[in-house]
């Protein structure tokens, strides 16, 4: 895939979350009144006139500052503009034309990429107001536009003169075969540290200060084994610590991010040991019927002897005991180790929850589970099993046809769960019993 890319930059304040999220069509990016809520850069797709584009949102740009974050913010979206074909810089028209914004131009100018002035929150329809032609001293070859990011006015104007100043690629296509990656976690288990290591390049913002990544942030990445893109996702706190409403916000991206994904890497920090919270976060993976990889990271951190990775293993499998199908794997998002291990039992569990078997062979297994277990009675009336047959994949789910939903117990589908998996495999990844009564019009 080689699509456009199109960073939005500019002072934090100014709208760009909010025209951000306007051109992808869904929201994204986090839109509060708070400076420095979008901290990483925020990667959407978005179309216009036939033509699709990558987008990119940024933390807002403070030339000046003392801020560790605010330092960090700017890196990155220094990196946006490196990444970019085309910059869109957004400012403010209530705001005026200020200090920062002649220093970010300057910036801009440094970097010999097309640059659109867009000036925002110009609601009113007609002429723009006067404050609107203080933008033109900024001196980029182009024309200022006014814009609305709230109500989207000026938005196609805008898009129109971007797009034409990128040349049209032969391979602006699309990519069916990459596999969508959420890593989900508590707070600073190393989500964003190793997607960094993945990646050879400081990608997200990495810091010691619980909270950094508040939105789930996409990164395609390509090597010999596929096509992926991960989303680093805010670590989510105790319900009892969200407070905020931006808090919030952070945790709902998760369970976005999770319902996006194809496969998610629970992250678990080694140094803590697996914690109510880590069983919470992994829950919303297998409700949410999603293959998954338990990923225990900072493992160059333990003090080790031959039963440590047991003991280790134990206590994951005993706390989630709900999600035995998980793979283990011990990684150091610090030193690499095993990191690239993960691309293989990516692609093994993404591969195990698309897989689909036919129906002859599931009623063949049906026979051999109740010759080996006969089905339950209750009354003198026993369970009687007709046939089953999987509908859909990812999670592969199984629809059992039989003469009395009441008799068919959950430890009776346990049994053939664990039937289908020792046949099947089907490691990595949630299996779904529907149980019908035959005759059912139910779906």
């Amino acid at each position: 895939m080689s699509k456009p890319i199109i960073a939005i930059v500019g002072r934090p304040n100014v709208g760009k979350s909010t025209f951000f999220n306007k051109i992808i069509g869904q929201r994204r990016s986090i839109v509060e009144d708070t400076p420095g809520v979008t901290r990483d850069r925020i990667y959407g797709e978005g179309e216009w006139c036939g033509r699709r584009f990558i987008l990119i949102d940024t933390g807002g740009i403070e030339p000046k500052t003392d801020s560790v974050i605010l330092k960090k913010m700017k890196l990155q979206a220094e990196i946006a503009i490196d990444t970019a074909d085309a910059i869109i810089f957004m400012c403010d028209v209530h705001a005026g034309l200020l200090a920062d914004d002649r220093d970010i131009a300057v910036m801009l100018k440094k970097s010999g990429k097309p640059v659109f002035v867009c000036v925002n929150k110009v609601d009113r329809v007609g002429a723009p107001p006067m404050e609107f032609y203080e933008f033109y001293e900024l001196g980029f070859d182009s024309d200022p536009i006014a814009i609305s990011s709230l109500h989207g006015s000026g938005s196609g104007d805008l898009l129109d003169e971007v797009l034409r100043a990128i040349p049209v690629r032969e391979d602006e296509s699309e990519d069916d075969d990459k596999i969508n990656v959420a890593v989900i976690g508590k707070p600073n288990a190393g989500k964003s540290s190793i997607i960094n290591k993945i990646l050879g390049s400081e990608r997200l913002i990495v810091s010691d200060i619980a909270g950094t990544t508040r939105d789930a942030v996409d990164t395609e990445f390509e090597n010999e084994y596929g096509k992926f893109n991960f989303i680093d996702t805010a670590g989510i706190r105790r319900q009892s610590k969200i407070e905020d409403r931006i808090e919030k916000f952070s945790v709902l991206r998760t369970h976005m991010a999770v319902e996006r994904a194809d496969v998610c890497l629970i992250m678990i920090d080694a140094a803590e040991g697996i914690t109510e919270q880590d069983e919470k976060i992994a829950g919303i993976a297998h409700e949410a019927g999603k293959a998954s990889i338990i990923v225990v990271n900072k493992w160059d951190l333990v003090e080790k002897d031959n039963n440590t990775v047991k003991q280790f293993t134990d206590k994951i499998r005993t706390a989630l005991s709900y999600m035995p199908y998980a793979p283990i794997i011990f990684v150091s998002a610090m030193t690499g180790q095993r990191v690239t291990k993960l691309f293989e039992e990516i692609c093994y569990v993404n591969n195990q929850a698309k897989t689909r078997i036919s129906t002859g062979m599931l009623n063949d297994l049906l026979s051999d589970a109740q010759v080996k277990h006969q089905p339950p009675s209750d009354k003198g009336k026993r369970l009687k099993i007709y046939y089953m047959t999987q509908p859909t994949v990812a999670p592969p789910s199984f629809v059992i046809f039989c003469n009395s939903e009441e008799l068919f117990h959950f430890s009776y589908q346990r049994y053939i769960e664990n039937c289908i998996r020792e046949t099947f495999g089907f490691v990595g990844t949630p299996i779904r019993i529907i149980v019908r009564e035959r005759g059912e019009d139910k779906k």
